[in-house]
Parts: C-alpha cells; sequence; structure tokens
C-alpha cells in the first residue's frame, strides 16, 4: 500500500510540473499591446479553473481505485 501512494504521488508531481511547463509565456512586443490575444481577455475560460479540475480528477481517481479494489478482493 506504501509502495502504491509513493507511486501515485511520484505520478501527481510529474503532472504537475509538466503543467506548470506546459505554456510558455509570449514576451509583450516592444510597441505595447496586449501580447498574445490582442484583446486582453483570456484564450479559454476554462484557463481559470484548471486547479480545480486537477483537484476534482484526483479525486475521481481515488475513488475508482478504492471501488476497484473493493471490487477485486
Amino acid at each position: 500500500m506504501k509502495n502504491n501512494i509513493s507511486k501515485l504521488l511520484s505520478t501527481l508531481f510529474l503532472f504537475i510540473v509538466l503543467l506548470v511547463q506546459a505554456i510558455p509565456s509570449t514576451p509583450v512586443p516592444p510597441g505595447g499591446g496586449t501580447g498574445g490575444s490582442g484583446t486582453g481577455e483570456q484564450a479559454a475560460p476554462i484557463d481559470m479553473y484548471v486547479y480545480v479540475l486537477s483537484i476534482i480528477a484526483i479525486m475521481f481517481i481515488v475513488f475508482f481505485t478504492k471501488k476497484y479494489k473493493s471490487q477485486k478482493a
């Protein structure tokens, strides 16, 4: 059980690192402006909820892992 938890935590850490480094920052052009999208708005409204969605995904993983183990035993 302890080995499974360490594997889960190391995998979670890997995905967190990949998410943090996934979006490169775009520099602001020298003449001013807002950078990437042009209007100053977010590119996708889901960007605001990435942390909440990742927490929910982890909860689902834990739930279904426990459910699968209880059915198997």
